[in-house]
Formats: structure tokens, sequence, C-alpha cells
């Protein structure tokens, strides 16, 4: 199975092709230029290089939150696009699990961490026992105190990692000493773990059309949330 995987969920955005155990190409950028402007050419250019047919494609897979709710839309929109022109199925990762894929066959606990701003993060809890991933703790945007106070209690080292990994380390790890920092390399979501973690999804049956594709925001977008106060404070 060939499996074409796309992150544009955070201020990352990268493509990788799996087939099997094989990763046969990965693209990674992290500039400032929108997702719109990169991840199309990455595809092509991905395809280009391993001599690979988008037909050939079997599975799509695409990040689909939390992070950003422009970059997650142009995500959707290409894999679902691909998908539906070409009736083959797709798999949603949740972006922190995807980060949490990053780490695969280690003994240890991952706590990504996204900047979901005003405060926030978008987090979860995960624990690596050697080929096997537990989900500790769903996907919830809280507020980084929170996060220090779901931390402190755990007895053994916790990774962190994600766009948000870094503000979060130089803000608690004076009071959480078994905090880690995951290295530069393995920070930002590679879309290589990601087809990992939708070819696990797959295998358990857990695939949807191209239609049945959403994105997982956690919270409204800003605009909404904006309005919102101001109809509460009339």
């Amino acid at each position: 199975m060939r499996i074409l995987a796309m992150d544009t969920s955070s201020q990352s955005a990268g493509c990788a092709l799996l087939e099997g155990s094989r990763l046969l190409g990965e693209f990674f950028t992290n500039v400032k230029l929108t997702h719109s402007q990169t991840i199309l050419p990455m595809v092509q250019n991905l395809l280009d290089q391993t001599h690979t047919a988008l037909s050939e494609v079997d599975l799509f897979a695409v990040t689909t939150g939390p992070g950003s709710f422009t970059g997650l839309r142009i995500g959707l929109s290409a894999v679902k696009g691909m998908a539906h022109a070409l009736g083959k199925p797709c798999v949603g990762v949740s972006t922190l699990e995807a980060l949490a894929f990053q780490f695969w066959g280690q003994e240890m606990l991952v706590a990504p961490v996204l900047d979901a701003r005003c405060a926030q993060v978008y987090t979860a809890l995960f624990r690596w026992e050697g080929e096997t991933l537990d989900r500790l703790e769903p996907d919830q945007a809280i507020p980084i105190a929170q996060l220090e106070q779901r931390l402190k209690n755990e007895k053994k080292a916790v990774f962190l990692v994600g766009d948000g990994a870094e503000m979060c380390y130089n803000m608690l790890n004076e009071r959480l000493p078994l905090l880690r920092l995951a290295p530069p390399t393995l920070r930002y979501t590679h879309a290589g773990a990601l087809a990992l973690a939708a070819q696990r999804a797959a295998r358990l049956g857990y695939t949807v059309s191209a239609e049945q594709l959403a994105p997982a925001y956690l919270r409204l977008p800003q605009a909404e949330r904006e309005l919102l106060a101001k109809q509460q404070s009339v």
C-alpha cells in the first residue's frame, strides 16, 4: 500500500510517500511562505522524485488538527480534492498523535504541544512502550498553567514536541525537572511519522471517504470567539 501523507496544520509543512515499511520520500519546510504556496509543489516534486503517478497512491493521509485554522483547511482541501478525483480512501490523523509517532519504538512519555495563542496550548499525553502507542489523554486546548499541573506528578521524563515545545520548556523546566525538550530535528510534524500513524489506522479499519474528512479545531476560530465575546458583553 502506498500512502501519500500531507501536513499543513502548524507553522511547518510537509509531505511523504510511504510503501509498507519503506519511506520512499519526504519533503519538509519551515519557512514563512503560506502553505498554499508550498504544499502542492512539494507533493508534485515528491511524486516526480519517487517516479510515482498520483493514481498509484492507495491511501491519502492528512493531519486534521488541532492547529492553524487556515493551515488545516489548506491540507484538508488538497487531500479531499485528490482523493475524491481518484476515488481513494483517506485517513485523518490528530496533529498531536502524528507528533507522538515521531518517537516510534521508544520507551517514553510524549507531550505534544502546539501554540494556541492567548497563553494556551493544544496538547495531549502519549506513552510509547516498544511499538505500542497508548493515548493517555484526549486532545484539548488548555492554559499553560494547567499543563504544568498535569505534568508535575509524572515520575518519568516527559518529552515536549511541537511548535509550542520550546516555549513551554522555557516556562516550566525549572519547576518540572523531568521535563525534556525534543531536538530541533524532531520538534515539528514530519509527514513520514504521519504516514506511519495513518498506516496503523488503516490496518485497524479507520479509513473514510474524501467527503467524510473533517477538521478537529477544538475551539472556535478567533473571529467567532470575538463575535461571541461582543454579544455576551451587550
